[in-house]
């Protein structure tokens, strides 16, 4: 069954706070790790992993190897792959016809069948024991409705496992709200930013897919596609809001959030 939902960032500062806001942020981070810490298995989804387009992405390799950290801050470890898990994602995917591909390199199984994992990953998992995970990855040109649509048919095959399961979406928003930064400033980071904390807080995520294509394109965010697949699970596991922090100790804003089953 799915027992709960961890909105977590991938930025190095939730790692070490240096202010008070952050500071409370990796405080909500950690009470996910907590909260989680009876899983089973983990199903993570990760901007930044593999890109791909148009086809959601399923990684069945069987050892997920720790290779790029961000900015220099390395985080070694190694995870392995709940292949059935896997594999039952996959095939429902594929059977209610949302694209997708399932992932392999090197070797489908055994020592040689590894897949490099990166700070998307590595920073939420830094939060989390370790336990075996599937790694699904977003497609941003697949229609609102599609990603929706296989967030509902993964909360059905979580849902109907024997396992216990915890959904982690790892999601930093908006990237532009420092002059300074790589992407310069826009006021719309700071919208995007605000909106997705009140959707969050007032319980009104059904508002996620009426947000923009202007604002989005603008704000620079990594989080929104793979929030419409999280959106979808809870249309099938009803879930309540725990507690939830934002930060910007950057050019990049961080949020977090626990959602457990009602």
């Amino acid at each position: 069954m799915l027992f709960g939902i961890g909105l977590m960032p991938h930025g190095n500062p939730a790692l070490s706070p240096e202010d008070k806001e952050t500071e409370k942020l990796a405080g909500v981070l950690k009470d996910i790790g907590k909260a989680f810490s009876d899983a089973d298995s983990y199903v993570l989804i990760s901007p930044h992993n593999v890109r791909i387009s148009d086809h959601l992405g399923v990684i069945m390799a069987q050892h997920l190897i720790s290779w790029l950290g961000f900015e220099g801050v390395e985080l070694p470890g190694e995870w392995e792959t709940d292949r059935g898990l896997a594999e039952e994602v996959y095939n429902a995917w594929k059977g209610a016809e949302i694209p997708t591909v399932d992932l392999h390199f090197a070797s489908r199984s055994g020592r040689y069948s590894r897949w490099p994992l990166t700070w998307g990953e590595l920073i939420p998992l830094q939060f989390l024991e370790k336990k075996p995970l599937v790694l699904l990855t977003p497609a941003r040109r697949l229609s609102r409705e599609t990603l929706i649509k296989a967030g509902e048919v993964l909360g059905e095959v979580l849902e109907g496992s024997e396992k216990k399961i915890a959904l982690i979406v790892s999601a930093d928003h908006g990237h532009a709200h420092d002059e300074n930064g790589p992407y310069g400033y826009r006021k719309e980071s700071e919208e995007y930013d605000r909106l997705i904390m009140e959707l969050i807080n007032e319980s009104r995520l059904e508002e996620l897919p009426e947000i923009p294509d202007e604002l989005i394109e603008k704000a620079l965010p990594d989080s929104y596609w793979q929030m419409l697949i999280m959106l979808g699970a809870m249309h099938r596991v009803p879930v309540k809001l725990v507690e939830s922090a934002y930060a910007c100790p950057t050019y990049f804003g961080m949020a977090g959030a626990l959602w457990v089953r009602e």
